[in-house]
């Protein structure tokens, strides 16, 4: 069973940094592809950014030279540092695993940013 555990949102003024974690109940294998999202009231989940299995991160636009995506396979933790944070980055961040076609989710992590 895969298990996904987030950490280290909160909130924040708008110009500050935040680093969210996200543990896996497994190890990381060279097919997956982990990810951020964020979700907002009445808004669906959309990606913010994803990692693959050799590394290689992606971003959504806006996010894109403010938020860096990272993992550490030995810890089997994925990192979203958020730096110069705005009011539209707030919402619940949920950490996702792509494996095998399947999808795997954490519980969020709540981020609100103050203006």
């Amino acid at each position: 069973q895969v298990q996904l555990v987030e950490s280290g949102g909160g909130l924040v003024q708008a110009g500050g940094s935040l680093r969210l974690s996200c543990t896996a109940s497994v190890t990381f294998l060279d097919i997956d592809v982990m990810g951020w999202y964020r979700q907002t009231p009445g808004k669906q989940r959309e990606v913010v950014a994803t990692i693959s299995g050799g590394g290689t991160g992606a971003y959504t636009a806006p996010v894109k030279g403010r938020f860096t995506i990272s993992k550490d396979n030995a810890k089997n933790t994925v990192y979203l540092q958020m730096n110069s944070l705005k009011p539209e980055d707030t919402g619940v961040y949920y950490c996702n695993l792509g494996r095998y076609a399947r999808n795997y989710w954490g519980q969020g992590t709540q981020v609100t940013v103050s203006s």
